[in-house]
């Protein structure tokens, strides 16, 4: 148990039998009246996000999320396959919880797997990766300082927007939570 007072961001909070991460949060203190606690909280499973306010110093039930840094190790059709790196146990999570991180996870990549009591919530990847890019049109000479940008389709099979300039074989940084474009990466 933890008081509102005690919030963090990605703290996850027992609600009613659901897993809240916390996203953001706020203490406010109106003129009139006692301490809030304004927060904004994603359901872990669904993926809902939702605004709450609590009143300070309430007492929330915190849930014991266990953050482990696993290798992903393959896709064998039905499930994506990670690694413990340091006891070498092998979990399988489903695509419905590996959700859009499939679209930037290479094989032996790591990533940090959140379960709580035995049962997997959510994979968390580094906000950004590098990728090579698989295949793009060439951009047109006169294109390259309108500052434009073309489709480009990574190694994972992850259609992203790159700028003109950028060619097939060249490896790019993209953000894992937009799929944006944020730069090349020198060799």
């Amino acid at each position: 148990m933890a008081t509102t007072n005690d919030l963090k961001n990605g703290m996850v909070l027992n609600l009613d039998g659901q897993l809240w991460q916390v996203i953001w949060f706020q203490h406010h203190k109106p003129g009139k009246g006692g301490a809030v606690v304004r927060s904004k909280l994603k359901n872990v499973e669904s993926g809902k996000t939702v605004d709450k306010t609590f009143n300070a110093d309430v007492k929330v039930e915190v849930a014991s999320v266990d953050k482990r840094t696993m290798q992903y190790l393959y896709n064998d059709g039905t499930s994506y396959v990670f690694m413990d790196v340091s006891t070498y146990d092998q979990l399988e999570v489903g695509p419905d919880i590996v959700g859009e991180a499939s679209n930037f996870m290479l094989e032996n990549q790591e990533a940090i797997v959140a379960t709580n009591e035995g049962r997997v919530l959510y994979i968390e990847l580094p906000a950004s990766v590098e990728l090579e890019i698989a295949q793009t049109d060439p951009g047109l000479q006169g294109d390259r300082s309108t500052g434009g940008t073309k489709p480009a389709t990574l190694e994972t099979g992850h259609t992203i927007q790159v700028p003109l300039f950028i060619t097939t074989g060249e490896k790019v940084k993209v953000d894992t939570r937009d799929s944006s474009y944020l730069g090349r990466v020198k060799s």
